[in-house]
């Protein structure tokens, strides 16, 4: 099942195993279950503290594993092959049940050990998410340091009318206690914080208490990494708020413009971003969202929980989201069959019909992934010409399941209630209205700027950006921007980390201005 390199990769990270563990497999005769009993013994060859145990039981997924420590019931059940993506949450939770020390924050892991309650949790993913692994380590690592947690990644392609009649039509989707508890990428924290009813009190009580910043910058992407990096660098105290760190480029697979370095993945650079960040003393406060703004001589940012995170200049980096349709219908059934991310939820939609909206870069590479998938993609595109490059149009062209449409703008999105089953779109060229029976919706229509939470306090241009000078300062005194959010142009990342950079001199220059201004009226007095 593995190959020769995988195994001594695995073999070397299972000599940090410190207990016997068990794989306790419920299989049936499936072809399915004689793969996964192939892997579960290519794992328990490579070191003497790994059993089988194979079980004709009564579970309720076949195939699957658990993975315990024997005469202990630790619950990290597999419901499906962890491959692809998935391979490292097995490796994780091979050395965690199996008591290797995990890396996560002291703070997080005592917050596991307290959780108290029933939480019986339920993973549906797909193997090409590249999302899906973060919600599934964390669930796990819950599921095996405490026993009130119980966990279970389900593969949805292998699991297919599980996910029908529960209606899935994105990943990564969790259920808590049979009741659907949150869809798409969460982290560790936020799972944390959404399970345990009293960690938002707590949070809020710790963030009011903490002493002003002179930097702190608001969101953790490529701009507010690069800012909080060059601040700390020059010795002052220095925050980062976001509500999760990396931003859009978590979203983002591959990337081959970020000069120096000839190939990356989003999730890989977001996490060189964070480790960089962390080799200064910044302090790091994510699952946080800005609410509001506080101008004056202090300056602050009002969050979500109801705290006030004060400081004596602001540097705001929250860059931008995906732009909605903003049609009838998109809200109502996102998640169920209105899509954003073709990557995580475009296995889902094997062999059905979809509709890419979209005709830039970004559309035309989701309807050439999808084009792989289902049985048909229509690409609507309001302008009279796709925008893409013309190699992503030569490639979209020679594909025969895929039909453009130009100059159509899409009306309504039509639904049975559960599910997306069609659209509507107006011919621009004539005014004639169409429809289209559909299953599936991925939206690709670019971004805007996640500002609306400022636009009261400081200027923002007619789309939304923060209006910024040459050093990166907005319309109010101490208070910077930079990135996506802003109204540089050209939104890449390269673009956005030098712009961070710049905003964070900025800012570091009128922190040295002020110091100078407030001693000098302070001797004039």
């Amino acid at each position: 099942m593995l190959d020769a390199n995988l195994k001594d990769q695995l073999k070397t990270y299972l000599t940090n195993l410190k207990q016997k563990i068990e794989l306790v497999a419920s299989l049936d005769d499936s072809a399915k279950s004689g793969e996964m009993l192939a892997l579960l013994q290519d794992v328990a060859s490579l070191t003497d503290k790994i059993t089988v145990k194979e079980v004709r039981d009564d579970a309720e997924r076949k195939p699957s594993f658990r993975i315990n420590r024997p005469g202990e019931d630790i619950s990290v059940r597999f419901a499906g092959l962890p491959m692809g993506h998935e391979f490292t949450s097995l490796v994780l939770a091979l050395l965690h049940v199996g008591g290797h020390p995990p890396k996560e924050d002291q703070t997080l892991l005592e917050q596991i050990a307290l959780l108290e309650g029933d939480f019986e949790f339920e993973t549906y993913i797909s193997l090409s998410c590249h999302n899906c692994p973060v919600v599934v380590q964390a669930l796990n690592l819950m599921a095996a340091l405490n026993p009130n947690v119980k966990h279970t990644m389900i593969d949805g392609a292998l699991f297919q009318d599980e996910v029908d009649s529960r209606q899935i039509m994105a990943v990564p989707t969790v259920y808590l206690n049979g009741k659907e508890f949150g869809a798409g990428r969460m982290t560790l924290e936020e799972i944390l914080n959404k399970a345990d009813s009293k960690a938002s009190e707590r949070q809020a009580q710790e963030l009011n208490d903490k002493e002003p910043y002179d930097l702190l910058v608001v969101g953790g992407g490529p701009a507010g990494a690069s800012a909080a990096i060059y601040a700390a660098r020059k010795g002052i105290r220095t925050g980062i708020v976001a509500d999760r760190f990396g931003g859009q480029v978590m979203d983002t697979l591959a990337i081959e413009n970020f000069i120096s370095v000839q190939e990356t993945q989003g999730p890989k650079l977001v996490a060189q971003l964070e480790e960089h960040v962390r080799q200064y003393e910044v302090d790091i406060m994510t699952n946080q969202k800005a609410v509001g703004l506080v101008t004056g001589s202090q300056k602050g940012v009002q969050l979500e929980n109801g705290a006030t995170l004060k400081s004596k200049a602001l540097l705001i980096a929250t860059g931008a989201s995906w732009r909605e349709m903003n049609v009838p219908g998109e809200q109502e059934y996102r998640g169920k069959g209105v899509a954003y991310c073709p990557h995580c939820d475009g296995p889902l939609f094997k062999g059905k019909r979809v509709a890419v909206i979209g005709g830039g870069n970004s559309g035309v590479e989701a309807a050439i992934d999808l084009a792989g998938i289902v049985s048909h993609v229509t690409l609507i595109e309001f302008d009279n010409k796709l925008r893409a490059d013309a190699v992503l149009q030569k490639k979209l062209n020679s594909l025969s399941n895929v039909t453009v449409i130009v100059s159509a703008l899409t009306k309504e999105v039509l639904g049975d209630g559960n599910k997306v089953v069609g659209l509507t779109y107006e011919d621009r060229t004539n005014g004639g209205m169409h429809e289209l029976e559909l299953e599936g919706i991925f939206v690709q229509i670019g971004l805007v700027p996640n500002s609306a939470w400022a636009k009261d306090a400081i200027e923002l241009a007619p789309r939304g950006e923060i209006i910024v000078d040459a050093h990166g300062q907005t319309s109010v005194p101490g208070i910077f921007a930079a990135g996506d959010v802003t109204t540089i142009p050209y939104k890449q990342i390269i673009i956005a980390m030098g712009e961070g950079a710049k905003a964070s001199l900025g800012a570091f220059d009128y922190l040295i201005r002020s110091s100078v201004e407030d001693d000098e009226q302070t001797d004039a007095a």
